[in-house]
């Protein structure tokens, strides 16, 4: 098996009296997350830097046991290596060890009692000062057979923080909760997203829809909404008319969709008498926190135009660059997407984004920076770029998916959902007030942040959304 990397053990008999071996290992933050992922450990110590600047030790360390877990790993794998049973431990934890800091572990035999075939040994971790981090001894059970396998390769485990909706719930902390015409919430599900955005001080909730189910869904939920408005509507189109009418006269400055279809929603806020319609074409934005990408991304629109034509697209941009700008990106790369990086007359979705980024050339699109057609590969990977000589101060660093119609966007999100493992925050644009959209499948995260983001553009008042007058007080 030449050229494949073994592990051997050392049987009782062949070890002797002051065999060494030792392992090095540095210290990651992936490291602390993984450990309190497994072991459920997430003192704020180990995790949260803001805690441990103000800790004894002013940064964030390692769980004791993670060092403990070194000792392991080189009693098992290589003195006394595989068949050994650990029988006892003692630890001593001399110094903190923090992110950065490089840990040599070295076990040595100490003594040998035959009559059980146990092996006691010191154990030492040391740190890149070679100061004592973690000393103790090991009572071990040595094997007796000796054993030689191939090492198995671990699996490419990634965390997945999430941490841009983090710091996007962050963002809207310092505001008042904002009032929101929750739409015919007539489902368990939906009560809950109302109360999770209500708790986390981003909504102030008012419940529109049949008062009877609304109160029955929040029983089912096991919440209590009776510090909420409630008005009470006959069906599920009456509660989005009475929902648009709120907004229209001020005592809502944001809608959320409850448990009833998209489009009906949209259709009374389409209405020529909604009086919610702006001078833009209203549209949908996915907020996209992808695992591993570095920035989030915009994509538009997956909900909202089937098959928009060039003007729908230029509004379609404009909301999207009016989010990117609340999101703090001050001139967002606005990569409009094809199947090919080339100009195309029988691909309409080509000519279309060449007429997009001549409009931005001629000041009609303001605020971003275009480029298209481009592909998705070469829209947001600097390598695909490169290999396609495509030189654009948009390609492989794109921060807005513009697809050329719904399919394309609907497939593009939920395959980054489901096969990425991606979050998609959804608000709809263009109209007076942002209107957030939930799905029964998102997690509390998506729900928070899609509230976030409707938010942020409220207290905005942007062209996507620009606002309704306060409410009178008398």
């Amino acid at each position: 098996m030449t050229g494949i990397d073994m592990i051997e053990n050392h049987t009782f008999d062949e070890i002797a009296v002051g065999d060494t071996a030792s392992s090095t290992r540095t210290l990651t933050t992936e490291d602390i997350q993984l450990f309190a992922l497994v072991s459920g450990d997430v003192n704020p110590a180990h995790l949260d830097a803001d805690y441990a600047a103000t800790d004894m030790f002013r940064r964030i360390i390692a769980h004791g046991m993670w060092g403990g877990g070194l000792i392991s790993a080189v009693l098992g794998t290589e003195l006394p290596g595989p068949g050994a049973i650990y029988l006892s431990q003692s630890l001593r934890f001399t110094r903190p060890v923090g992110i950065g800091d490089t840990i040599t572990t070295t076990v040595t035999v100490i003594e040998k009692r035959p009559e059980h075939q146990v092996v006691v040994l010191e154990c030492l971790c040391a740190n890149q000062d070679g100061k004592d981090v973690i000393t103790g001894q090991a009572e071990v059970k040595a094997p007796t057979e000796k054993v030689r396998r191939p090492r198995l390769t671990l699996p490419d485990v990634r965390l997945s923080g999430h941490g841009g909706y983090r710091l996007l719930i962050e963002k809207t902390r310092a505001g008042r909760p904002v009032p929101t015409a929750v739409v015919h919430p007539c489902s368990a599900a939906a009560i809950v997203a109302a109360v999770e955005a209500a708790d986390a001080g981003l909504i102030n909730p008012i419940l529109v829809g049949p008062a009877a189910r609304i109160r029955q869904a929040a029983e089912e939920a096991g919440k209590d909404i009776s510090g909420f408005r409630l008005i009470d509507a006959a069906h599920s189109h009456d509660a989005a008319a009475k929902a648009v009418a709120l907004v229209r006269v001020g005592e809502a400055s944001m809608l959320m969709k409850g448990s009833l279809h998209t489009d009906e929603l949209m259709t009374a806020v389409v209405s020529s008498a909604s009086g919610l319609r702006t001078e833009r074409r209203i549209s949908h934005a996915y907020l996209m926190d992808v695992p591993d990408h570095p920035a989030p991304l915009i994509i538009t629109d997956a909900a909202i135009n089937i098959a928009p034509n060039l003007e729908d697209k230029a509004d379609i941009i404009r909301n999207a660059i009016d989010l990117a700008h609340v999101i703090g990106i001050a001139e967002p790369k606005v990569a409009i997407l094809a199947a090919v990086e080339t100009i195309n007359p029988v691909m309409q979705s080509t000519l279309d984004a060449a007429a997009l980024c001549k409009m931005a050339d001629r000041g009609q699109i303001s605020g971003g920076i275009l480029d298209g057609p481009l592909a998705l590969d070469n829209a947001i990977s600097p390598a695909a770029a490169k290999e396609k000589g495509i030189v654009s101060a948009v390609a492989g660093v794109a921060e807005i998916l513009v697809v050329p119609n719904l399919e394309a966007g609907n497939m593009l999100a939920k395959q980054l959902t489901f096969l990425g493992g991606a979050d998609a925050a959804g608000v709809v644009l263009g109209a007076r007030v942002p209107i957030i959209v939930t799905s029964r499948a998102d997690s509390m995260r998506t729900r928070l942040a899609s509230c976030a983001v409707a938010v942020l553009l409220a207290r905005a008042a942007t062209k996507a959304a620009p606002g309704v007058p306060e409410p009178m007080v008398p």
